[in-house]
């Protein structure tokens, strides 16, 4: 990861974000809230404690924190990501609402068994595959034993993903990760009870079949996709 690319894009990323996804007819809101809504699914259906403390690795300008105030409105929010200038940003826009840390893109600066949940929503791409079983051993350090981990990440057997990833410009050196890879390299980092499912499968045009995706999470042409799984 290099602090300084993500510095370079951290003041204009929402509206580069919105002219690189605009032919799903959505903005960057609805991409970032459909994730923490599934994440607010797991955690009910998990007998996950009803004030969990969650970090977001790789937050950004805290993008999902206005979403998780609404959807999991209890929680303690950690903001975690290597660009100070994004965390400036994030800090300044969502005041008192999440804490919002730097780390120097090798150790995540948390004691052992602190979080309930670490979620990662599309940021494993922007980091070397060969470092991939590093923080996924960091985030099973940081989680505590019941506790969960969410990935989402773009799909690269999607065609209108992998067109969205080649032409965005804090995309230019991401790497896509093939679904079952990632889960593969999640159980081998000790998490248990694995689960992938695949998601958006329709624009916006085609929002009234939204109501359809729920029995599709299995079929893997979704855009994105995400890797649940938990500590023993």
């Amino acid at each position: 990861m290099d602090a300084a690319e993500f510095d370079r894009f951290a003041e204009e990323y929402r509206q580069l974000h919105a002219n690189n996804i605009r032919l799903s007819g959505e903005g960057p809101e609805y991409f970032a809230e459909y994730k923490v809504a599934d994440v607010a699914a797991l955690l009910a259906a998990g007998g996950f404690p009803t004030e969990p403390a969650i970090l977001d690795f790789g937050a950004g300008v805290g993008t999902s924190v206005a979403h998780f105030r609404k959807h999991v409105p209890r929680c303690s929010l950690t903001c975690l990501d290597i660009s100070n200038k994004s965390l400036e940003i994030g800090r300044a826009t969502f005041a008192g609402e999440a804490n919002f840390v730097h780390f120097d893109g090798t150790q995540l600066p948390f004691p052992d068994n602190c979080f309930d949940l670490v979620f990662v929503a599309c940021v494993l791409h922007h980091i070397a595959h060969a470092e991939h079983a590093h923080f996924l051993e960091e985030f099973h350090r940081v989680i505590r034993p019941g506790g969960g981990l969410v990935i989402f990440e773009h799909n690269p057997y999607n065609p209108l993903t992998v067109h969205a990833v080649n032409t965005c410009p804090f995309d230019e050196n991401a790497v896509l990760l093939k679904p079952r890879q990632l889960a593969a390299a999640v159980r081998a980092a000790r998490f248990a009870d694995c689960m992938l499912r695949y998601r958006i499968f329709f624009p916006h045009a085609l929002r009234s079949l939204r109501r359809l995706e729920k029995s599709l999470k299995w079929l893997p042409i979704g855009a994105q996709y995400y890797v649940y799984a938990r500590k023993s």
